[in-house]
């Protein structure tokens, strides 16, 4: 069991009730402000996608989904999805939407591979959005554009969650900080990539990690990123490789970084196509969503997922996501976190 108990920790909100509440004003808050940011429609998205599709997202690629037969499909294997990173793109293309605006839906997943603690859960739940892209705006400097824009909807919920909980004390930085994964790593070489996070989170409070997924400069990855929905591996116009990155937050009362979000540029072409390779993977190429995509039948697009439960868990000065959303836990972690005064739901 891996669980870190928080010392002196307080429950800020008292009761189950008013943290009910406050986890309602929360999503309702935050998916309005993220809307406006962005120009994004909300749409109902699947549960559940085919099996050998493509479509459901690989994560780390070593990540099993649960999978199913379906009776009235001729027992066909359907499976729970992990996120919607790329049924979101096949539905702009369905809908035609333009460049400049997108969708954004509530996902609910299962990733029983999960190792559960403070942060995780076999249950995920997030706001999945993609937004359509102009070709002049696959460039670090418009992810960075969105990467702002996200970060405000966070803060202005923030802020006016003090309004109506004035418990909750506003404690974000202005600005967020950006750096690319290879300067993390000239900056801290004898850290790990988690302890690098560390380190430039306990320091801007408010960080953006770019280039998820490429090789750094010792031969290893800062993180797993899936060959085929965030480009990582085209250069990003500043020396390095990498459209894509994690939004980080300094949280107080874990004493850590908190990944609130991961998104980016998705692939064009000629990136499935390096990243595939990359990864000795390139027999996807022949799967639906791979080949709409090598066909030209998907647009260029930019998109992410920001988790509904870790940012209520952030913003509520939370300790365990068990307190935000219902799940299965080992008796021992429940045993523990109410002797510690930590209420899971």
């Amino acid at each position: 069991m891996s669980l870190f108990i928080p010392p002196r920790y307080e429950n800020l909100l008292g009761s189950a009730e008013n943290t009910e509440k406050a986890i309602k004003a929360v999503k309702d808050m935050f998916q309005v402000n993220l809307s406006a940011q962005l120009a994004l429609l909300r749409v109902t998205a699947p549960m559940v996608v085919l099996s050998g599709t493509g479509i459901n997202d690989d994560l780390n690629g070593t990540e099993r989904p649960v999978r199913f037969p379906i009776k009235d499909l001729s027992d066909s294997s359907a499976e729970v999805v992990h996120s919607l990173a790329k049924w979101k793109r096949m539905k702009l293309a369905e809908l035609g939407t333009p460049a400049g605006r997108g969708i954004y839906t509530d996902m609910n997943a299962l990733r029983p591979d999960e190792e559960l603690d403070n942060l995780h859960s076999i249950y995920v739940d997030q706001w999945d959005w993609e937004r359509v892209i102009s070709p002049g705006e696959r460039n670090i400097e418009f992810l960075k554009k969105i990467v702002r824009r996200i970060y405000e909807a966070i803060k202005v919920t923030e802020n006016k969650l003090y309004v109506e909980f004035p418990q909750i004390v506003p404690q974000l930085p202005e600005e967020i900080f950006f750096i690319h994964s290879q300067q993390l790593l000239e900056l801290y070489p004898g850290l790990s990539a988690k302890e690098r996070e560390v380190e430039i989170t306990r320091r801007h409070k408010a960080v953006f990690i770019i280039g998820i997924g490429g090789e750094l400069s010792d031969g290893t990855i800062h993180d797993g990123r899936a060959a085929d929905y965030d480009d990582w591996s085209t250069p990003n116009g500043e020396g390095y490789n990498g459209l894509n990155g994690d939004i980080l937050l300094w949280n107080p009362v874990l004493e850590t970084a908190f990944e609130v979000s991961s998104m980016g540029i998705r692939v064009d072409k000629a990136a499935l196509h390096r990243q595939l390779a990359i990864r000795h993977q390139e027999e996807k190429a022949s799967l639906l969503f791979h080949r709409k995509l090598l066909c030209g039948e998907l647009p260029q697009t930019i998109g992410g997922g920001i988790g509904q439960s870790r940012l209520c868990m952030y913003l509520l000065r939370k300790a365990h996501i068990g307190e935000i959303q219902s799940s299965i836990w080992p008796e021992e972690m429940r045993i523990a976190c109410r002797e510690a005064g930590i209420q899971l739901v």
